[in-house]
């Protein structure tokens, strides 16, 4: 589940490397677009400014419909790496004056909350891929199917899902003191 988990994260690293360099681009062409288009450049350097427009430079075409269909992907294939890394923000004012024995039920039981919940996320997430490919809805610009992102996600939610119930399950019948034997 470790690898998997590991896996996953760099995946959505990767897409989420892709995004900021998509934004970048999309930023530095824009730039670009707003100086050819100064008073300056075409008032001192005319041909430059009009052969910069003619390019075709600018924000590339819809960036921001690509950036949002990725960052569903993004965020749940983080997921599995954070639940096993136990590295979610918690507030632990109140369960750090626990005993000792209390605070890993507590843990648990949160861990169990966390499956659910993304077991839910998961099959409603399921529900909505199927309706997006029924009904063949697009991005308004691009016209991309919006199904590709809802599966994409759907596959890192049931991974996040699957990796969380594990580690629920795994905080609950391994004492706290004890370490499974593949991990070191």
């Amino acid at each position: 589940m470790a690898r998997l988990a590991s896996v996953m994260a760099l995946a959505g690293a990767t897409v989420l490397v892709a995004m900021i360099g998509l934004i970048c681009l999309s930023v530095s062409g824009n730039a670009v677009l707003v100086l050819a288009q100064s008073s300056v450049v075409q008032t001192w350097l005319p041909g430059l400014g009009a052969a910069l427009i003619a390019s075709g430079v600018g924000p590339l075409k819809a960036n921001y419909e690509l950036v949002e269909l990725a960052m569903a992907f993004v965020v749940f294939a983080s997921l599995p790496l954070v639940q096993i890394r136990r590295a979610h923000a918690a507030v632990t004012v109140f369960t750090d004056a626990l005993p000792g024995r209390i605070r890993p039920r507590i843990e648990a039981f949160w861990q169990v909350l966390m499956a659910v919940a993304l077991v839910v996320i998961a099959w409603r997430l399921g529900v909505g891929t199927l309706g997006k490919m029924r009904n063949g809805e697009t991005t308004f610009l691009l016209q991309i199917p919006l199904w590709w992102a809802y599966a994409a996600s759907l596959f890192a939610a049931v991974v996040a899902a699957l990796v969380t119930l594990w580690d629920a399950v795994r905080r609950i019948w391994i004492p706290r003191n004890r370490t499974p034997r593949n991990r070191k």
